[in-house]
């Protein structure tokens, strides 16, 4: 939920693979990395490099288009010039002739990439618990996007959105569902409806970003205010439904949403049961929202009656102009699934802080801290209760409405050996990171 730039909630926007456990290796590497300090520093200054350059020539040609416009003589009208009026004219009958719809049709497209760096120097070059950013010492194309829609606003309107996704992430993303890992997902899509019931009752059938959680999978319209995710975005909750949901504005301050969905993160369901969510929206004043979300029911392959249940309550305050403040708490439980005391139900929960500084028009920080409880062992793949927690810093420049640079600091802890080091496990993982952002 990003405070410094335009965004949207985990509202029709990106899924992810959960790591299970870490790999235990144990051949050592072959070399040594340079210091974080040095890495950082260098992958800064050639993604603003980069930013700054694509900027630049952006900038460049608007400046030579107006000058051309300006400068340009008044030309005497002449049979070639009734000749390109006559051709203007054919143009503009042949765009009439064009379906109404097509004026309609939105097009836009994101991309963020990438690079990298884990102290722990892992032997596997994965980062131990980390969502999309699991490759160490490494440039990656994260994701590149684009979305092809058409906007369903007010009673009666029907659309439709498709979000056609490539990059890095798509293999993590699709080994979550019942599908071949592959380097491209369509990580939305869906059929839009606006039944004209009171101020409208909006139906939504496809496959569709979860509901749940604060932050989110990140595209044109919704990126976070930090490059890597949180634990409880990738371990605490699911990413995506296949299914139907309904949602409906009771009143500026009350809003409502009901879903039958597949599971989580399944195209096609792996039993003979659905899923059931729902979410409740209270704005109580203009600066505050608060979000109470539940999804539930039957996850495991061919398994119609151990159920699972996560409650999700996110709550955002504009405090100032400058301060943005949120918090993100999770609760799990499945029914006789833990691997720490076989036949007793698994539990996980989890809370999340977050705290955006707009510094100035351009420039912002990002703060995050965060602790996650897996009693179940279900959640992190251990068979003891592990506790894994967090904390993120991550600067922001804004270069233009289209590009943005930020770097990254993040520090991770567990309550025992569960970090992948070298050819060895941690309690302890230290990454940096360089990330730019187009967005059009």
């Amino acid at each position: 939920m990003n405070s410094f730039f335009t965004t949207t909630h985990k509202e029709e926007e990106e899924m992810m693979h959960r790591t299970s456990a870490v790999a235990r290796v144990s051949a050592p590497p072959s070399r040594a990395g340079p210091s974080l300090l040095i890495h950082l520093v260098a992958m800064m200054l050639a993604l603003a490099i980069l930013a700054l350059s694509i900027a630049a020539t952006a900038g460049a040609q608007t400046v030579k288009l107006q000058r051309s416009d300006s400068l340009a003589p008044a030309v005497p009208r002449t049979d070639s010039n009734k000749a390109a009026a006559d051709s203007a004219a054919s143009a503009a009958k042949a765009a009439a002739a064009l379906p109404k719809w097509f004026d309609d049709l939105a097009v836009n497209a994101f991309v963020s990439t990438a690079y990298e760096y884990n102290s722990n120097r892992p032997t596997t070059g994965t980062n131990s618990y980390r969502v999309f950013d699991f490759n160490d010492n490494s440039f990656n194309l994260d994701v590149a996007e684009l979305v092809v829609q058409i906007a369903a606003s007010k009673p009666n309107d029907a659309g439709f959105r498709v979000d056609f996704d490539a990059g890095n992430s798509i293999p993590q993303i699709t080994k979550t569902q019942d599908q071949t890992a592959a380097q491209f997902d369509l990580k939305q899509a869906f059929a839009s409806y606006i039944a004209p019931i009171g101020s409208g009752l909006r139906v939504d059938v496809g496959k569709f970003v979860t509901h749940l959680g604060y932050e989110v999978i990140e595209g044109y319209d919704g990126y976070n205010d930090n490059y890597s995710r949180s634990i409880l975005f990738g371990y605490a909750i699911p990413f995506t439904h296949t299914g139907v949901k309904a949602s409906y504005a009771f009143s500026s301050k009350v809003a409502g949403m009901f879903e039958v969905v597949n599971g989580w993160d399944l195209l096609r369901d792996n039993n003979h049961s659905k899923s059931l969510g729902a979410q409740l929206t209270l704005t109580p004043v203009g600066p505050l929202n608060v979000l109470f979300n539940w999804i539930g029911g039957p996850e495991l392959a061919n398994d119609n009656h151990t159920k699972r249940n996560v409650f999700d309550v996110v709550a955002v305050l504009k405090a100032t102009n400058w301060l943005t403040l949120g918090v993100n708490g999770d609760y799990g439980i499945e029914d006789g699934t833990s691997r720490v005391n076989p036949g007793s139900d698994a539990k996980w929960k989890g809370i999340a802080g977050y705290a955006v500084l707009a510094l100035t028009d351009k420039f912002s920080v990002g703060l995050r801290g965060e602790t996650f409880h897996d009693d179940g062992g279900v959640r992190l793949g251990t068979d003891t209760r592990a506790t894994l927690s967090e904390g993120t810093l991550t600067p922001t420049y804004k270069f233009t409405g289209h590009v943005l640079v930020r770097g990254e600091v993040r520090f991770d802890s567990a309550n025992q050996p569960i970090l992948a080091k070298r050819g060895a496990l941690s309690d302890k993982q230290t990454t940096v990171a360089a990330n730019v952002i187009f967005v059009y």
